[in-house]
Parts: structure tokens; sequence; C-alpha cells
């Protein structure tokens, strides 16, 4: 089995991946798991928290790992997950990075500066929809890339992700204390708590509208994806998304690490 790792700044996303004869690649995804991001943990402590969680799923760490996939934006884990494959796995392993030919052409000015998750986002997305496509990945920061008609990675837009934008809220305004980040009962809302929670909600999801409409504007008509933690909380709310695949990023290393190594994960 193909063993997947996104780790992003907050939380790092690990799949397995039932070998495919042919078949289409979300329904392959077989076992799952979140884990909190930790920039401090080595190598091996990294070997044992995926023993660990493949223990779990009565998976054998050392017979069921038939190859490694792993995408990263933290340099010091991008090491440490290399480190780990290196030492524990003797396998096929593509570690998504400046380099690595994925066969898409990146748009950028300069490639180098986009993540290895971005990438692996556009080649599921165009794989699953064909283009153009919008994705919309709501992670630490919330991403749009657009990806054209030929498949290319064209670029995007960033801005701060809805956890961090309440965090810097509630370090800064005195008055507001924290609250669960859930729909409220009304947009307009009639208490304090009520008032945040409409406008994280709903303030986000009308971001997103609008500014996945500009991308259709340049665009043109497109199919809309959306991934991560929160996409399924927000989606729904929005009028622009279409889709939700909660592991988009986990699909796209799987085909990259098809191109380079074939399949054998």
């Amino acid at each position: 089995m193909l063993l997947a790792i996104d780790t992003g700044n907050t939380q790092t996303i690990i799949g397995m991946f039932e070998p495919r004869p042919g078949g289409g690649y979300m329904a392959d995804v077989a076992h799952h798991w979140r884990v909190a991001t930790n920039a401090e943990r080595t190598a091996d402590e990294l070997a044992l928290l995926v023993a660990q969680l493949l223990d779990l799923r009565g998976l054998d760490f050392e017979t069921s790992v038939t190859g490694v996939a792993i995408s990263s934006v933290v340099p010091h884990i991008t090491a440490a997950m290399r480190d780990m494959a290196d030492r524990w796995f003797s396998v096929p392993t593509l570690v998504l990075e400046p380099g690595v030919r994925t066969g898409v052409p990146i748009l950028y000015d300069n490639p180098k500066e986009v993540g290895a998750d971005r990438i692996a986002n556009a080649v599921a997305a165009y794989d699953l929809f064909g283009g153009p496509t919008v994705i919309v990945d709501f992670g630490t920061a919330t991403i749009v890339d657009a990806v054209p008609a030929k498949g290319e990675y064209l670029g995007g837009a960033l801005f701060p992700g809805i956890e961090i934008s309440l965090d810097a809220l509630f370090g800064r305004a005195a008055g507001l204390r924290r609250v669960e980040l859930v729909e409220p009962k009304n947009v307009i809302g009639k208490s304090t708590v009520e008032s945040i929670q409409s406008g994280a909600v709903y303030g986000f999801a009308a971001q997103v509208d609008g500014l996945v409409r500009r991308f259709i504007a340049e665009l043109g008509e497109c199919t809309v994806v959306s991934t991560g933690e929160l996409a399924s909380f927000i989606a729904p709310l929005t009028n622009t998304i279409e889709h939700v695949e909660p592991w988009l990023t986990l699909a796209g290393l799987r085909l990259l690490f098809e191109r380079v190594h074939g399949d054998r994960g």
C-alpha cells in the first residue's frame, strides 16, 4: 500500500492507498488520519507515530507499506520525513519538492515558491474534473488556486485561515472571548458569541465566494472544488463551491508517485 503524507503548518494528513489495477483513485483511500504537526519530531518519532497509526488498523509497519509519497510546507519536517523514509522504509519514495519532474507546467514567476501541497491539489483536481478548475484549500491559510484548461498550475491567492484570524481577533480585542466555531442561528447575531460566529462563518464563506467569482472572471466557466479540514463545514455555506474532496492532496500525491515510480504503491 502507498503511504501518503501531507504536512501542513498545523496539521498532518496521513493516508494509505490500496493497490489499484486501473481503478479510480478517490475510492482507494483505504485509511486516513489527521494529527497535529509538531516541527520538533525526529525521524524516529515520526516512524513510531506512523507505526502506531498503522497498528490501529491492523496493518504491519514492515510489510504493509510498498511506497511513500511526501509533501510538506515545513522545511524541518520535510528533512525529518525524508530521513524517516530512508531509514525505516526500503521502498520507492517521492518527496514532492522543487526539481521533481511532476509533468505539470508551473506558470508562477518563481516556481520554487509554490508549496508542494498546491501542486498535489492541482494534479488531483485536474485528474478528477479536468480544467479550468478552481481549488479552495481551507488550511492554516485559505488558498485559492487556478488550473486552466490544459492542466498547468497557473497561480492563486492566499489569505489568513479562519482559525488564525480568530486567534488574532481574540489576541488583540481584550473584550472578546473565544467561541466555538459553529454555524450560528442567525446571520444578524443577537449576542457577542453569535456575532463572532456569524462573522467568522458567513464572512469567510462570502470572502471565498467573492474571490472565486474573480477567478472565474479571468478563467471563464470552471469547476470549483474545496479541500482541507474545514471544507465540509464552510463549502455548503458558499454559493460557488461545487465539490468537497477532503483527501485531494493525498490523491495528488498518489498520482505524482505513479508518474515518478509507476504504479508501485
